[in-house]
């Protein structure tokens, strides 16, 4: 997606061996001199943000703000949000994958919290890895420091997380079938899905529907086609009109219609 010639993004893959615990990475710098302010698409990923030069900022659908003070951890991200760069500022995101938060920090609620990542762990190591990142030129040798730092944190993936992160059967109930493989009560899978990954099944096949009527979107954009909205609504599974209304309304906290109007301006973290 084309956007201001001074405001640069992209993402940046992660090695083979790192494949299940990190979806990408995510670099962003604003080399004008105004600030420039973005909405991101929510991810249901934890999030790791390191921030260099002028402290970036966030903005809470409840319009709080939350300023990033060298690094920052918050997720999953299941609502939009604001975010601003000042002039002459960049991000570093880390994207988490499926419960690899939860392998890196050990066994606390990853629900729904934003905090400094140093509050996590008994030693200041986030601030030292920034002021270690801050010496590093190149994005792609940050990417590979970050890497080499987190390999001695990494616990192993249980069975359990193992078998979550893997379903696939759109057909049959993920949470009673590996209830059944693992010799646990459903009740006791469903609440190590909410420990370990942060979300239940239900919400983040809801997620995957508004991403999927998304994609959509972008792709009849791209092609300058008109939006057909009644074949979205019939591919993504939606009851009708007023179901995906109300899903843009809980996702974006706008309209499908006001997001056709300000897609330019929403970054889309699942985008290539």
């Amino acid at each position: 997606m084309e956007l201001e010639p001074e405001y640069h993004q992209y993402r940046i893959s992660v090695p083979q061996e790192f494949e299940k615990v990190f979806t990408h990475f995510y670099f962003a710098e604003n080399t004008s001199d105004t600030p420039v302010t973005k909405t991101l698409l929510p991810t249901y990923h934890t999030i790791l943000l390191f921030c260099f030069g002028e402290s970036a900022s966030m903005m809470t659908r409840k319009k709080t703000k939350i300023v990033v003070d060298k690094s920052l951890v918050f997720g999953p991200v299941r609502q939009a949000f604001e975010y601003t760069l000042p002039a002459n500022s960049s991000i570093l995101v880390v994207n988490f994958k499926d419960d690899s938060f939860f392998r890196f920090f050990g066994k606390f609620s990853v629900e729904k919290w934003i905090k400094h990542p140093d509050e996590l762990v008994p030693e200041n190591c986030f601030t030292h890895l920034w002021h270690q990142l801050k010496e590093i030129d190149s994005t792609t040798q940050q990417v590979h420091y970050i890497l080499e730092f987190c390999k001695p944190y990494l616990q192993h993936q249980n069975t359990t997380g193992l078998l979550l992160s893997t379903y696939e059967n759109d057909l049959l109930n993920p949470i009673k079938v590996i209830a059944e493989q693992t010799h646990q009560t459903e009740r006791n899978i469903q609440r190590k899905q909410k420990e370990q990954f942060g979300y239940s099944f239900k919400e983040f096949n809801r997620y995957n529907r508004f991403l999927k009527a998304i994609k959509m979107i972008e792709e009849e954009i791209e092609k300058k086609n008109k939006i057909k909205w009644f074949t979205i609504i019939d591919q993504c599974g939606y009851y009708d009109q007023s179901q995906l209304i109300h899903d843009f309304k809980h996702f974006l906290n706008i309209s499908p219609t006001r997001y056709l109007k300000f897609q330019q301006d929403i970054c889309n973290p699942k985008s290539e």
